[in-house]
């Protein structure tokens, strides 16, 4: 009870409409972000209409790893080591989003195994293509991410330029039924052009 506890400290879900349910002031993102962690599209669709800018992808890492605590707990089984995929999303140059992509062995199986090829391309594109089996997102929690956090270690052993603070959203979604856990941390050359239109409710 106490690790749950510990994990609802740091990550506040968001509803259906988007709006946080977390009353703190330290996890009210500002405007500018709150945009763009509430959003319900593709992240990568969104970005590029953004930027009017084709999104580069730089895989940091695609292999087995071994799974944080808190990403095996939102599959509520325990998970130990899985495919990660840890992607850095560039325009022009500059680092917008680092990516952390969990997929346990199960999700990607199947007509999933094709489908999870993804080379350089973003995640995104996969997930929000008409012809494949997405349905609704189960979970989907913002966070203000610092050293504290596991999950920042990780990502910053990767990308060593991480910023100390910066905000995160992490959300399940489902691939022809099978869950993957897709977890994006915003950099701040996100904020270089004006934030996206969103329907906040």
């Amino acid at each position: 009870m106490a690790h749950h506890n510990r994990l609802r400290s740091v990550w506040n879900r968001v509803d259906s409409g988007g709006a946080l349910r977390a009353k703190g002031g330290l996890h009210r993102a500002p405007p500018a972000w709150q945009e763009w962690l509430s959003d319900t599209g593709s992240l990568t669709k969104k970005i590029e209409l953004a930027f009017n800018q084709r999104l580069e992808v730089i895989v940091l890492a695609d292999e087995l790893q071994n799974v944080l605590p808190e990403e095996s707990y939102l599959f509520n089984k325990s998970l130990q080591r899985c495919r990660v995929r840890e992607v850095l999303l560039c325009i022009q140059g500059v680092p917008v989003v680092v990516a952390r992509s969990v997929i346990p062995t199960t999700s990607s199986s199947g007509h999933n195994r094709l489908i999870l090829k993804l080379g350089n391309k973003p995640l995104g594109a996969v997930l929000f293509a008409s012809t494949y089996g997405l349905k609704s997102k189960t979970v989907r929690d913002i966070a203000r991410l610092n050293r504290r956090q596991a999950i920042w270690r990780a990502c910053q052993k990767k990308y060593p330029d991480l910023p100390p603070q910066l905000w995160a959203r992490r959300t399940i979604y489902f691939l022809n039924g099978h869950p993957l856990l897709v977890s994006e941390l915003f950099l701040p050359g996100l904020l270089l052009i004006p934030p996206p239109t969103a329907n906040l409710l």
